[in-house]
């Protein structure tokens, strides 16, 4: 009899775990435990199509909920495991019940991060990471007039195009010099600083932040400088941590992330880990990594289960990412950390470009501004040295 594999984190690691156990051949117990009400659901479209309502939550789906019944997958929502008792093999949960596991992968996630902030636990103060998250903020933004995002990254972005297209009055508040530096170049990053701009948005960049305003509810966010902006509501957009405490109260290792190696094996060989909440080796990078992206976390879910298969597996892939402001698309392929040299191909003035990344002469990565092909040509060549006939046209 096959031992049963349980997996905690019902997003899209989990979800796929799960898939791709079943369709290897995998016949044993499979629970997936989720701590939200809904089935596993894609997160990207929560701060765009998702927060516009463009679509609902069923759009968000993964899979109907019939395909899990249908493939005895035992998906228990609501549910939060507080403790894994890695002697007996046994999770803790919050409601008091235990499950036994004989092979347990954590697909866990990340957590927004939150700034410790006076005031930010006032009403309207709010972070993205849920479809409970995105309920709040739209209801909060039909009754705001005047938004304040505290964060150009993605999610601050994504979220600012919104509501600039709902007619809201935004303001981003980044305390470095340019939106999107942590990912992107001094190209990207002034094109869409310049879009934003265009839309009516109130860019403030070099901007800290000192505290929040308001009595219970937020009225204002105080700046740096003394300066207060006006806002109703308040989105704190300042990136994800790993959920790894699970995890590191197991005693496993971790370092920002779950500590796996090739095949997903955490320091435990009975546990696994998968998805944004993992940190693990890349030859291709020759470096430690932590992904937060759909593509990591299929792919490396997939290897994960390949390895609970007992086949061999070596997981070390090409990232890409994407974001929609706008309409523009910015799809990313590759990580461009450690570069030394960009070549720009297109126009950033008609909103059709890509910034390719060199690091001694070879390609490691490209961001391609409304130019698909590019993107999915640098997906089959990166890592080759380039020349300028690498990659089509704009």
């Amino acid at each position: 009899m096959q031992e049963e594999i349980v997996i905690i984190g019902a997003g899209q690691a989990g979800a796929q775990v799960a898939q791709s156990l079943r369709q290897g051949g995998f016949e044993g117990p499979l629970r997936l435990i989720g701590d939200e009400p809904h089935p596993p659901y894609q997160r990207p479209p929560l701060s765009k199509k998702f927060l516009a309502g463009e679509i609902g939550a069923e759009g968000l789906w993964l899979r109907p909920p019939a395909f899990f019944t249908t493939n005895n997958i035992d998906h228990i929502p609501n549910t939060r495991v507080t403790r894994i008792d890695r002697a007996a093999k046994r999770l803790e949960l919050e409601n008091g019940d235990t499950l036994p596991y004989g092979k347990l992968v954590l697909a866990t996630g990340t957590n927004a991060r939150f700034l410790k902030l006076d005031g930010a636990d006032k009403t309207g103060v709010v972070t993205l990471r849920s479809i409970a998250d995105v309920d709040v903020i739209r209801d909060m933004m039909q009754a705001s007039r005047r938004i304040a995002i505290i964060g150009a990254g993605y999610i601050g972005l994504e979220v600012a195009a919104v509501a600039r297209s709902l007619g809201k009055d935004v303001t981003v508040i980044e305390a470095l010099d340019r939106p999107m530096k942590r990912v992107v170049s001094q190209t990207v990053s002034d094109f869409f600083s310049t879009l934003h701009q265009g839309e009516g948005i109130d860019l403030k960049l070099n901007t800290g932040v000192e505290a929040i305003e308001g009595g219970d509810s937020v009225t204002g966010v105080r700046l740096s400088g003394g300066e207060v902006v006006p806002a109703e509501l308040v989105l704190v957009a300042v990136g994800a941590e790993p959920n790894d405490k699970l995890a590191e109260d197991a005693g496993l290792e971790v370092d920002n992330g779950i500590l796996v190696d090739g095949c997903g094996q955490t320091s435990d060989p009975d546990i696994f880990a998968a998805g944004d909440c993992t940190r693990f080796y890349s030859g291709r990078y020759q470096r430690s990594v932590r992904m937060e992206s759909v593509q990591n976390a299929i792919d490396q879910a997939k290897a994960v289960a390949q390895a609970l298969l007992g086949q061999d597996v070596d997981y070390d892939p090409l990232p890409w990412f994407w974001s929609d402001q706008y309409d523009i698309k910015l799809q990313i392929a590759g990580l461009s950390e450690g570069y030394d040299e960009t070549k720009v191909a297109g126009s950033p003035a008609d909103s059709k470009f890509y910034v390719a990344y060199l690091r001694d002469g070879r390609l490691i990565a490209v961001d391609s501004i409304n130019s698909p092909r590019s993107h999915m040509m640098a997906r089959r060549v990166i890592g080759e040295t380039w020349r300028d006939d690498l990659l089509p046209e704009a």
